[in-house]
């Protein structure tokens, strides 16, 4: 569900004020827990690292990343693979 129009997107302030004193172009990468901050159009071009339970997963933002929130691009769940025989199977053909 989505947020209320009339409240407007969540944005982290903190994080927007550390976004306006960055020149642009600079490669400093900050650390944010915060993933449900909606993300502005003052933040393309920087590096953030989002929390995704474990570790900060660098996330440079472009333009098409505006208005999605900052944990839509940090995955939480790690997917490795489904067990079973047929899939023994293919693994060893491929070999």
């Amino acid at each position: 569900m989505s947020r209320s129009l009339k409240k407007g997107p969540y944005i982290n302030l903190r994080l927007q004020n550390k976004i306006k004193n960055l020149k642009p172009g600079d490669k400093t990468i900050f650390k944010v827990w915060d993933r449900a901050c909606t993300i502005t159009p003052e933040m393309v071009g920087f590096t953030i690292g989002v929390h995704n339970g474990k570790t900060h997963l660098p996330v440079y933002i472009v333009e098409n990343m505006v208005g999605h929130r900052l944990g839509e691009f940090s995955p939480t769940r790690k997917f490795i693979n489904h067990g079973g025989k047929i899939a023994k199977a293919q693994a060893q053909g491929k070999k």
